[in-house]
């Protein structure tokens, strides 16, 4: 099986305007809250069935995320190519500046440029890392996700882990 990941190269940095001087809510809660209604929402759109919360799943995430609030390296794991991968979205932006929902907005954003057609054919841009974040949350045969976030004293690291991994080369997404 091989499976198209964003790894060839680093995720860009989103810088938006702030709507809010106010430091955006925090917490384990909120974020499983927001990351799976945001996440399932855009399944159901589309007519895939949601997610599970896997805190196997958010257990690698969180120390993932960690390694990358310590070293400031944004950019996805190393993972071996074989079964045991996981899928894997991740974010940057400035400490406390954006909400979850915000987070998983970006994401979600990049459905204005997807087609479902065999990956990595899934891009109107002819890019496939235009939407890799989208069609890894639409991918219908990932069934459970687990997503954790870090911070460094300037920017929160947000990582999301899929199970199994989407976006398969030669396969559509659903």
């Amino acid at each position: 099986m091989l499976l198209l990941t964003a790894c060839a190269q680093v995720p860009g940095r989103v810088v938006e305007p702030r709507t809010s001087d106010q430091p955006a809510p925090r917490g384990a809660g909120l974020l499983r809250q927001a990351m799976l209604a945001g996440q399932n929402a855009a399944r159901a759109e589309v007519g895939v069935p949601p997610l599970v919360w896997d805190e196997r799943l958010a257990d690698s995430a969180r120390a993932y995320a960690q390694t990358m609030a310590r070293t400031g390296k944004f950019e996805h794991a190393k993972q071996p190519i074989d079964m045991s991968r996981q899928g894997e979205n991740l974010w940057t932006g400035t400490r406390y500046a954006y909400g979850y929902d915000e987070m998983v907005g970006h994401w979600v954003a990049e459905k204005k440029d997807f087609v479902n057609l065999p990956t990595p054919n899934f891009s109107r841009s002819g890019r496939w890392e235009d939407v890799a974040h989208y069609t890894q949350i639409v991918w219908r045969g990932s069934t459970a996700m687990g997503c954790a976030m870090a911070s460094s004293p300037t920017d929160d690291y947000l990582v999301c882990r899929y199970s199994p991994p989407g976006n398969v080369w030669g396969h559509a997404a659903f």
